[in-house]
């Protein structure tokens, strides 16, 4: 086939007509506008690109639409051909989107836009998101404050920043009430709480994550709490790797409580082995570790309360007798 005719094919089937055909289904609450993410009972493909790329979370498989057939199907790139003309025509469902597009790429850059918003405080809507809804409390929010990694974000939402190497903004992971993405046109490098030096470098999924984790283990001084916000570019696993590097260091896989969580811990084993550094897998009892903090939280709240219930009633004199 011409070149010019395999290019004209590539731009009129998207990658996420190949996944929907093969029974994967968007998940609506772990995508943002550039980045879809589709399901399949336990694999994963993250679409980008506006339908023209793709890649595995869980692998360093990625490509244009004919890779995404050789990967599914495991076919040679002759047979993927004939699949993918198969699709010409074929439009996908489009996911059901809670915001509005943005119609073109802020004027301002990712470090511009960083440093345009401030920092969260005791009493504004996303101290409270994190303290209400997370049960982060406010030691490790004034830390992260400390250290200048968190920002206000729009209605209620947290900033919480990724650096290069330098110490360079690049991007920043998005949470809210009732939304959750990454900075347009930012980076996924990695988000980190903690001292600089510290030896235990505690890998997780997300920056709140990585906070709460920090929380339910009283903001250990000899660890860095790291996220890499769902993505694994190669600079991210240089920048691990320089830390493992370290003479004494250990990487403990703070990962989720499920199969991605496990390949993700998998990998991050596999990277202190080629660093010579100590491994740990550190395992939520719950799904993560944010979910962990809330239910101790709760656990907190229930025996405060029953021990709020057991005091003497008010209208009860002096050495009368208790009912029964």
């Amino acid at each position: 086939m011409e070149k010019a005719n395999l290019e004209e094919l590539r731009r009129k089937v998207a990658c996420g007509a190949v996944l929907e055909t093969a029974g994967f289904t968007v998940d609506v609450k772990e995508s943002t506008r550039r980045a879809l993410k589709y399901r399949r009972g336990n694999d994963i493909i993250i679409v980008i690109h506006d339908g023209q790329g793709w890649f595995d979370p869980l692998s360093d498989a990625k490509g244009d639409v004919f890779r995404l057939v050789e990967h599914l199907d495991d076919l040679p790139f002759a047979a993927a051909l004939d699949v993918v003309a198969d699709l010409v025509g074929f439009v996908p469902a489009a996911p059901a989107w809670q915001r509005q597009s943005r119609e073109r790429m802020p004027d301002q850059s990712v470090s511009e836009r960083w440093s345009a918003r401030r920092k969260p405080w005791p009493g504004s809507a996303t101290w409270c998101y994190l303290q209400d809804q997370r049960s982060l409390p406010d030691t490790v929010l004034q830390r992260a404050n400390a250290q200048g990694i968190l920002r206000e974000g729009p209605q209620g939402s947290i900033w919480a920043v990724h650096r290069d190497p330098s110490g360079t903004v690049t991007g920043w992971e998005e949470r809210g009430p009732v939304w959750r993405g990454f900075a347009s046109g930012g980076a996924k490098l990695l988000f980190a709480l903690g001292g600089e030096t510290s030896l235990r470098l505690c890998v997780t999924e997300a920056a709140i994550d990585a906070m709460s984790l920090c929380a339910l283990e009283g903001m250990r001084p000899d660890t860095l709490y790291l996220s890499t916000g769902g993505g694994w570019s190669p600079t991210t696993t240089e920048m691990l790797f320089a830390l493992a590097r370290r003479s004494g260091a250990e990487i403990v896989a703070a990962s989720d409580n499920n199969r991605q969580g496990d390949i993700f811990a998998a990998r991050l084993k596999g990277l202190a082995i080629d660093a010579e550094a100590g491994f740990e897998r550190l395992r939520p009892e719950l799904d993560d570790w944010n979910e962990v903090l809330k239910a101790e939280k709760r656990k907190r709240d229930e025996k405060k309360e029953e021990k709020n219930g057991c005091r003497m009633p008010a209208g009860r004199l002096k050495g009368e007798a208790s009912p029964g």
